[in-house]
């Protein structure tokens, strides 16, 4: 038997903070949000170089949606790595097979 006693139950993460979590499904729902309420900008005054608001209110959301989804997923990552540290896994004993069984 390995000195190892991995299972199906072992965790492999740390307890979540929910601040991440909630900091992130706030940014997203703001980057679907505002694109889609179309009443709140749909006219064209002001203008900005010749083009309605209509039409350039919507493409300044394409770059603030990338950096909204940038910023989600860096909080996603950053909280992934904390919660994998937060674990301790055992070490890995191995026999002299490359598998990790017993040796024989």
């Amino acid at each position: 038997m390995s000195a190892t006693n991995i299972t199906h139950e072992t965790p492999t993460r740390g307890p979540a903070r929910p601040l991440p979590y909630v900091i992130s499904g706030i940014l997203l729902l703001a980057a679907v949000i505002f694109p889609l309420s179309v009443p709140m900008y749909a006219h064209t005054d002001p203008q900005l170089f010749g083009f309605p608001f209509f039409f350039w209110y919507q493409m300044m959301w394409v770059p603030i949606c990338a950096i909204l989804i940038g910023i989600c997923y860096w909080l996603m990552t950053a909280e992934d790595k904390r919660r994998r540290a937060a674990v301790k896994a055992p070490p890995l004993h191995r026999g002299k097979h490359d598998a990790g069984g017993e040796p024989q």
